[in-house]
């Protein structure tokens, strides 16, 4: 497969599978973890990112990522593919990179570095090291406001940066960053903030989108990318006015539960999750009780643990 035609690949769903921890000792509970990536696979899913922020890639050791990404695509098997988050500091983001490779992952999504000291220049630079220093095709999270979409525009020529999961919801700014990039490169443009931001990505120039809530209800993100790609508003809106109560929960306390509400729902659901790691903790009772109002407006509530 083509560097490009890998790029074409991604203009789908990115599934970002979780990492299921057991809640005694919140060790990576690996039976559960193959069964999150084979329910995705078998659901239709075509990309799959482990260590993704869903998969609390930060909450992970440097081994454990390692060993996600590896069980990965060995579960997949080919199936989807396999897209592995990458990051921290610079020498580590390329080592985790260059095991990907050896893994048999087909790219990297490369995150953006969490230090709170950070400019234009340093972060083209950490990005490019990383392109360069690895074979497979790169994708990168850009999701902080501060920094300029000139780092962006400057790596878009390399060959093996094929696309940007874009998650700063700013829609003048992206539209405008497509429109500028159009002529220099051909990336694949991904909507980073999943459904409840996709359509208005998608008009902007947006072909694909992420998804945690693929996790329980991939069925209803693939109904949303099949109204966008078939420009059926009538159906966009619909889902969109579906999602939109679970988005904001995930969403609240600026995006504290973000995970833990995906959790909690696939738990509801019977489809084991675990629980989180520090730095979040479990839903309040307020919260919870949202979680199975909203499966239960989704006409799941037939599914729901009865406890």
């Amino acid at each position: 497969m083509s560097i490009r035609d890998l790029g074409k690949k991604l203009e789908t769903i990115s599934a970002i599978n979780i990492t299921p921890f057991y809640p005694d000792n919140k060790k990576i509970d690996w039976a559960a973890f193959e069964d999150n990536i084979n329910y995705l696979v078998e659901h239709g899913l075509e990309v799959i990112v482990p260590c993704g922020n869903t998969g609390e890639f930060y909450a992970l050791t440097l081994d454990e990522a390692k060993e996600e990404i590896s069980r990965t695509v060995e579960i997949v098997k080919g199936r989807a593919l396999v897209v592995a988050g990458i990051g921290y500091s610079l020498d580590t983001a390329i080592e985790l990179g260059k095991h990907a490779e050896q893994a048999g992952a087909d790219a990297v999504m490369i995150h953006q570095p969490i230090h709170p000291y950070v400019t234009n220049e340093g972060a083209t630079s950490y990005f490019r090291k990383i392109i360069e220093a690895l074979d497979i095709p790169s994708i990168i999270y850009f999701k902080d406001p501060a920094l300029s979409d000139d780092v962006l525009k400057e790596l878009a020529p390399m060959e093996k940066f094929v696309a940007v999961k874009y998650a700063i919801n700013n829609l003048p700014r992206f539209a405008k960053l497509v429109q500028e990039t159009s002529g220099i490169a051909d990336l694949t443009w991904i909507c980073g903030t999943a459904e409840k931001w996709a359509p208005f990505f998608f008009q902007a120039g947006a072909k694909g989108f992420t998804s945690g809530l693929v996790n329980l209800y991939p069925e209803k993100s693939f109904e949303m990318l099949q109204a966008l790609k078939s420009n059926d508003q009538e159906t966009v809106w619909k889902v969109w006015k579906e999602v939109l109560p679970f988005e904001d929960l995930r969403a609240k306390y600026n995006n504290g539960n973000n995970v833990v509400v995906i959790k909690e729902a696939m738990n509801m659901l019977g489809l084991a999750a675990g629980v989180t790691r520090e730095p979040v903790d479990m839903l309040n009772e307020a919260d919870r009780r949202e979680v199975e109002n909203i499966l239960e407006s989704w006409g799941m509530r037939n599914r729901v643990s009865a406890d």
